[in-house]
Order: C-alpha cells, then sequence, then structure tokens
C-alpha cells in the first residue's frame, strides 16, 4: 500500500515534470505567437466585433490602404499573377497585440494580423499592410521556412538591417548574434532582389510607377 502510495506520488511527479518540460518547450518554440494573442482565441461574431472602435477603425484603415497605396496595390497584383490571389476577409485579421508589435504574418494561416490596438493612423497602416504582404508575396513565391530556418526570415526581413535585426528577435528566441549573422549571410542577395517592384520605390510616386510597370509587364514581354 504504501510502496503503491510511493509510486503513484513518484508517477505524479514524473508527469508533473514533463508537463513543465512541455511548457518551457512550448514557450521556447512559440515563433513569436506570443505577440499575437488574439490567434489562439475563438473567433468573436461580427455583431461582437463591430461595437468594437479599434476593431471598425482598423477595418476602415486596412480598406483604404487597399483601394488607394500603391506599394499595397502592386503586390497584390503580384500575388495573384503568382496564384495567390488574397481575400479580405480571409487574409487579413484586425486584432490585439503585445503593445511591442503593429502586425504580423502568420503563416500556419496565410493570414496577416493588424494589431488594432497599437495602428493609430493611416500612414501606419500603410506601413504595416506593405510590410507584412511583402511576408505574405515571399511565402507564396519562395516558400519561405519560417520556423525552421532563421535565413529565410532574415532574408524576408532584411529590406532595412537593422529592422530585419529587431523583427527576428522579437519572434525568435536567439541570440542578437545569431541574429546579426543571418542578416548579414543573406543582406547582399535579398537587398538587391527587387521583386515584385522592380525598383526601389523611395516615394509614393515611385511606388506608382512601379505598379504601372508591374500592371504593362506582359505586355511588354509579348512584344519581343
Amino acid at each position: 500500500m504504501e510502496r503503491g502510495g510511493e509510486a503513484a506520488a513518484e508517477g505524479k511527479a514524473a508527469a508533473e515534470g514533463k508537463a513543465a518540460e512541455g511548457r518551457e518547450e512550448e514557450e521556447e518554440d512559440d515563433f513569436g505567437y506570443r505577440l499575437f494573442p488574439d490567434r489562439s482565441k475563438k473567433p468573436q461574431s461580427f455583431l461582437v466585433r463591430s461595437l468594437f472602435t479599434f476593431h471598425n477603425r482598423c477595418q476602415l484603415m486596412l480598406r483604404m490602404t487597399l483601394d488607394t497605396n500603391p506599394y499595397a496595390q502592386l503586390l497584390l497584383e503580384a500575388m495573384k499573377q503568382s496564384g495567390c490571389t488574397v481575400f479580405n476577409d480571409r487574409h487579413f485579421s484586425c486584432e490585439n497585440c503585445d503593445g511591442c508589435v503593429s502586425g504580423g504574418f502568420d503563416s500556419v494561416t496565410s493570414q496577416i494580423v493588424l494589431c488594432q490596438n497599437n495602428i493609430r493612423h493611416q500612414s501606419h497602416m500603410n506601413r504595416v499592410v506593405t510590410h507584412e504582404l511583402i511576408h505574405a508575396f515571399d511565402h507564396c513565391r519562395a516558400h519561405v521556412d519560417w520556423f525552421n530556418n532563421v535565413k529565410h526570415l532574415a532574408c524576408s526581413e532584411a529590406c532595412v538591417r537593422d529592422r530585419a535585426i529587431r523583427s527576428i528577435l522579437a519572434v525568435r528566441k536567439v541570440s542578437k548574434e545569431m541574429a546579426e549573422k543571418a542578416v548579414d549571410e543573406v543582406f547582399d542577395a535579398c537587398f538587391n532582389d527587387l521583386e515584385p517592384f522592380g525598383r526601389i520605390p523611395h516615394s509614393k510616386t515611385d511606388a506608382k510607377r512601379a505598379y504601372r510597370d508591374f500592371q504593362n509587364r506582359d505586355r511588354y514581354n509579348a512584344n519581343l
């Protein structure tokens, strides 16, 4: 009886130890999902969500970006031509996030998360949507291994070196040295990959030209 009790206690302790190890492993390998707590919650009904000002504002600003921003329009067109048509209701989600992030790309669901509690201005929304659409485009075109290859993550972030390093550190539990090494190893090749823009658009005017050039790309090739 006593030995049985001891065995049961030992079994309980072992189970608790394994559970703790599992929690630690899960925390270590959360791949940045801790920054987006709404990802693990059950979706709310449209009626409930519509009552929240943040959500309404986020949806309105998103619609404005998709309808008027040339960077976003070019990326949407490029994804469509690559076989990855983006649908507003399916591929964008306005959610509450950790205070340090404005958006993210969830490769598991192919969904862009927009942090409705942190995006306050239209210009900010434009930047976030464009940035995350670049990740979505890379996911569609290059089949990026987001979870197991930090160089792939660095390449998609490497439009600006320091930002790439900060982004990697935010979503992966790696050392700063490892993040810097990954960015440095891929920076030249990734910085020179100008798809789908074809140029580095330094202004909205450049972005409009790039969008027009992209739309006429097939017409030009057909005349060769």
